[in-house]
Formats: structure tokens, C-alpha cells, sequence
């Protein structure tokens, strides 16, 4: 299926690739193409970093999405995530009351833990993808997820959030403050004094009654899990890998690829960033006794030039063969004269992403491998 198939049909697509590989942009872009049909698009960051924002040329994004105004006949939003927002909103939608709620977002543990406690950053941008994606705003959700390994535990999040809230341990921590504490094995009650004397007794019971105050809201997080784990699954879920064609992230993304494979799940479509281009079909071998012939002639270094080039381009293309054989479509962007940091820019990569049937094959691959 190609890109203009993806972002014309499909309802979530996931880019995951390497750190600085342009996978910011190619999200961005996408969403940008969807609004050009018409769709109504949001793109969200999971990342941190504010790379979306400055790609869109704004000053900042905040958890809510934001109207990207442009000339297309669709809607583009954006959002970044905002790991604790997400959380105190997920609490306030499954607390049982309002006290509940008030009670856990008050709670001292809670609040350490809400921005920082390992795990948390994905389980919430599973939480930001279910609402987006069930928001009737948007017909079409990208999420722009943290580099590789991180973007794995993003689609880890909701099978480790079910079995945590399954373990038995958290059912021990969910009964009522320390009366079951009283009741379970005596290791169990040693390791809580142990705790206690490590973090501080104020800090132990400010934990403990945090997990008092959550009690009742578990089935509505494994609901939301279990719903998130089917959208992953979803036909109209799509993955889009984007890569540098450099030997590393060219690795990275074999890494990713296998992963998906290894959970029944393929790579739809593949986008190359930064790769040069080549001007010519001449063997490298043909260029270099060209190049040679000419020595010592004004023509000399510009047939150097294009000998070293040209090697280096099918040096890429070389890397590349076998991530290729794993995606669906590949689409190849170019080095580009400047970094991409308003609309202009981004419509710029989609020249190359979305290019029309009568462009250059360098510019857009449509076949496999």
C-alpha cells in the first residue's frame, strides 16, 4: 500500500524510528498530506523533546491538540504529550467520585510518580492514543513515538499494565492501608518494614494510601488497555519506519521491524531521510576511468566529484537492500539545503513523499525491496 493509501484510508499510523532520523517531520508531513485530502488529522509527540513544534514553526504544543491553520481542505491538529495532565485526567474519568479522584490527586505519592516513575510515559501515550483516536474530531491519529527501543515500550505498555494490575502483589497493596498488611506472609511483612526504613514511613504510607485511593478503578484501566492492544492490532493501523541510511539506525530499524514481525504486525511503509541521490545508472568503476581520463582538465574535479558521489549513494542503497524487503512501500528523501521548520518545509519533504507518478523513480520507489 502506498503513503497516499495510508494517510487516505488508515486511522492510527505509528512512526517509530532511530533518534534524530527525521521521524518528527515524516509525522508531521503525514498528518500535513491527510488534511490535504480532507481528512481530519491530529499528530501527536510522544517524545518530549519539542522537535513537533518547532517542525510546525510554533513556539510550543501543549497536551490539548492545537489547530494548524493551512490551505487544505481538511483539519491538521497537533499535540505533545503530557505525561501527568494524562494521568490526572485518566484518574478523574475512572475515579468513582469526585472525592476519589480529589483524594489520589492529592496524594503525595501520587504525585511523584504521575511524571517519573519508569513506565508511565507509555502507559499515558497509550491513554492519548485511545482518546484521540476515539475523539470524533479526528478521523486519522500519527503518533510520533520516542526513539526505537522506547517506541517498543509504548506497544508493550498495555500487556505490562494488565499484568501489573493482575499481579498479586498490587492485590496486597490494594487492600485497605496496613489491615492486610497484618494477614499476609511474614516475608511480606518484613520486606514493608524494610521499605519503611529506606524511603521513610510518612513516604510508605502516603504509597499505601494512594493504592487505597485507586481501589474500584482497575477494570477501567485493563478495559483501556485491552482496547489499545486491539487498535494495535487493527487492520486500519498502520506502522511507517523511518530510517537515515546510515549502518546504525539502518540496524535499529532491523531491530524494530523484527519486533513487529515476531508479533504478528508488518511494516507498511518505509521512509529514508537524507539519503543522496543518484544522477547517474554509470557503474562506479566507469565514473572513476572517466574521472581519471580527465585529470588535469577543467572537467577533472566535477568527474571526481561524481564518481565519489555516486559510490557513496549505491553504498546507501547497499544498507538498505534488506530493511527495504520488510516494508511495504519505500519512499526516499533526499539531503535537503536547510532543516525543516515551518509549513513551506514540510510541504517540501512531501514533494518527495507523496510525488506524483511522472516524477523521477529516485524519488519515490514504489516497488518492494
Amino acid at each position: 500500500m502506498t503513503l497516499d493509501a495510508l494517510v487516505a484510508e488508515r486511522r492510527i499510523i505509528i512512526c517509530a524510528g532511530s533518534g534524530g532520523v527525521g521521524k518528527t517531520t515524516t509525522a508531521a508531513v503525514l498528518a500535513m498530506e491527510a488534511a490535504r485530502k480532507g481528512r481530519r488529522a491530529v499528530v501527536v509527540t510522544i517524545d518530549p523533546a519539542k522537535r513537533l513544534a518547532d517542525a510546525l514553526g510554533l513556539g510550543g504544543i501543549g497536551n490539548e491538540p492545537e489547530r494548524i491553520e493551512g490551505d487544505w481542505p481538511g483539519e491538521m491538529s497537533a499535540v505533545m504529550l503530557d505525561t501527568k495532565g494524562t494521568f490526572d485526567t485518566l484518574v478523574e474519568t475512572y475515579s468513582e467520585s469526585p472525592e476519589q479522584a480529589a483524594r489520589i490527586l492529592d496524594n503525595r505519592f501520587y504525585r511523584n510518580i504521575s511524571g517519573a516513575l519508569s513506565g508511565t510515559q507509555e502507559y499515558m501515550a497509550m491513554e492519548k492514543l485511545y482518546a484521540l483516536h476515539h475523539d470524533t474530531s479526528f478521523d486519522l491519529v500519527v503518533v510520533d513515538t520516542p526513539p526505537t527501543r522506547h517506541a517498543l515500550d509504548f506497544l508493550d505498555a498495555p500487556r505490562r499494565l494488565t499484568h501489573f494490575l493482575d499481579h498479586r502483589l498490587y492485590r496486597v497493596l490494594m487492600s485497605p492501608a496496613r489491615g492486610m498488611m497484618k494477614a499476609v506472609h511474614v516475608a511480606a511483612q518484613s520486606f514493608v518494614r524494610s521499605v519503611s526504613k529506606v524511603v521513610g514511613a510518612e513516604v510508605l504510607d502516603d504509597a499505601l494510601a494512594f493504592f487505597g485511593a485507586f481501589s474500584g478503578m482497575e477494570e477501567g484501566f485493563k478495559e483501556r488497555a485491552r482496547v489499545v492492544l486491539e487498535l494495535l492490532d487493527d487492520p486500519a493501523t498502520a506502522f511507517v519506519l523511518v530510517a537515515a541510511p546510515r549502518r546504525d539506525t539502518v540496524t535499529e530499524a532491523h531491530f524494530f521491524a523484527d519486533r513487529l514481525a515476531d508479533a504478528g504486525l508488518g511494516v507498511a511503509a518505509l521512509v529514508v531521510n537524507r539519503i543522496h541521490p543518484l544522477f547517474t545508472d554509470d557503474p562506479v568503476a566507469q565514473l572513476e576511468s572517466r574521472a581519471d581520463d580527465l585529470a588535469g582538465t577543467p572537467l577533472g574535479p566535477h568527474a571526481r566529484n561524481l564518481a565519489e558521489f555516486t559510490a557513496i549513494a549505491r553504498r546507501e542503497r547497499t544498507h538498505l537492500e534488506g530493511l527495504a524487503k520488510t516494508a511495504e512501500e519505500v519512499a526516499l528523501v533526499p539531503f535537503l539545503d536547510t532543516d525543516v521548520h515551518d509549513i513551506a518545509g514540510l510541504e517540501h519533504i512531501g514533494s518527495f513523499l507523496f510525488a506524483s507518478d511522472d516524477t523521477p523513480t529516485e524519488r519515490r520507489s514504489r516497488k518492494r525491496g
